[in-house]
């Protein structure tokens, strides 16, 4: 098999949750586990962090790689999902896998996959343990696919375990109350294991103080420190670099990471990791911005941010899955605005008319159309330079246009 014949067995063999949804959900350990027993235990050959919660976790992790690195360590880091291409998820330095590798990886690993019928995660998983080992990585950032508790990548021990915030997401499998799911979270606190937590009520703090053997860290009780120039310019980055921030004070005790590599990593992340989707400028005249947020807490702070945006006409091209609470994330958008609704070509994608619909329940004007490329070219068409265009709703929809 070649590469994409490769990756089209592994989406028809194991059953893939981006592409399916929560039918492709697997929870618990066991299988990775076994998988881990027959490689080896590859995470045990280099230091890793975990990080975990609702949002935020792609740029806390894609920041904290780009830090170790800029500190002179070579760092592994495995994310979910990806935006254009499978590669995305494994990288090492900021360079994605090879792609004889994962050919070479899942053409060995198709007597183990008949045998244990893993779902996609976990045997990517597992790929992504295995690859930094082989790549001799000094240390590896692995972020939580889903959960904590019962994830495929709470088999590593690492030097800090990192919850960035909880908010309503993926009710269905983790719980419908915010107690529910940052108990799942939580999960991924180990014994002896330091922990950074970004936002978190006092109701919540209760959960995480009873399950670490030492006192939290909570990122937004720490004074602002404004000596460090952020790349991220979405609202919430500013929660997420305090978090960041306070992850790197507790990774002080195990790496070398000067002032200098500090200021590189949060000012150059994206060149560094290869990060996309994060408020992401794609175009001027008129301004394109895209932004991945896709649940009730990334699009509230997206919401504000578009409020507040000077533009002559705000428009926004707007695609959510069937499985989000869209009701609740309709609620939060501007009303201000000219409404371009559509839908990913996947099967989880809400289709655009329905969307249409719910939207017009709370005030959201607009048309549908049949693909996201169509959306933002009408969209584009209509616009004076002056106006912005904000692309986004989920993953997906702003994969199609990046």
């Amino acid at each position: 098999m070649n590469y994409s014949e490769t990756l089209e067995y592994l989406y028809v063999k194991t059953p893939m949750f981006q592409q399916r949804g929560a039918v492709a959900y697997k929870p618990g350990i066991d299988n990775v586990v076994a998988m881990d027993e027959h490689y080896g235990y590859p995470h045990k050959a280099y230091k890793t962090i975990h990080v975990a919660g609702t949002n935020g976790k792609g740029s806390t992790t894609h920041t904290l790689a780009a830090v170790l690195q800029s500190a002179g360590y070579k760092v592994g880091l495995y994310t979910s999902p990806h935006l254009k291409d499978f590669a995305e998820r494994i990288r090492v330095n900021g360079q994605p896998i090879d792609h004889d590798y994962v050919v070479g990886f899942v053409a060995n690993a198709e007597e183990l996959i008949d045998e244990l019928q893993p779902s996609f995660f976990e045997i990517t998983t597992l790929m992504a343990f295995c690859y930094f080992r082989d790549m001799q990585v000094d240390v590896a950032v692995i972020e939580v696919g889903l959960g904590g508790r019962l994830d495929s990548t709470n088999i590593i021990e690492p030097v800090v375990s990192v919850i960035t915030n909880i908010s309503l997401d993926h009710t269905k499998l983790l719980g419908n109350t915010l107690e529910a799911i940052a108990t799942e979270k939580a999960g991924i606190i180990k014994p002896n294991v330091p922990v950074v937590v970004g936002e978190a009520p006092l109701s919540l703090r209760a959960i995480y103080d009873a399950k670490a053997d030492r006192p939290v860290i909570y990122a937004e009780d720490q004074p602002d420190d404004d000596r460090y120039e952020y790349e991220l310019k979405g609202d919430c980055q500013v929660h997420n670099k305090k978090t960041i921030l306070a992850t790197i004070e507790v990774l002080r005790h195990t790496f070398d990471i000067p002032e200098t590599a500090v200021a590189k990593g949060l000012s150059q992340v994206v060149e560094l990791t290869g990060l996309m989707g994060r408020w992401q400028t794609l175009s001027q005249h008129p301004t394109v911005i895209a932004d991945t947020g896709h649940n009730e807490g990334g699009i509230r702070y997206i919401a504000h941010q578009l409020e507040n945006y000077p533009c002559k006409q705000l428009r926004i091209v707007f695609g959510m899955v069937g499985d989000k609470d869209i009701r609740t994330c309709l609620s939060l958008m501007p009303v201000n605005a000219v409404y371009y609704f559509c839908n990913a070509a996947i099967e989880r994608a809400l289709p655009a008319a329905d969307l249409k619909m719910l939207a017009a329940s709370y005030g959201l004007e607009g048309k549908a159309y049949p693909s996201v490329r169509e959306a933002l070219e009408t969209a584009k068409k209509e616009a004076s330079d002056d106006d912005l265009i904000f692309v986004g709703g989920s993953n997906f929809t702003v994969a199609e246009i990046i």
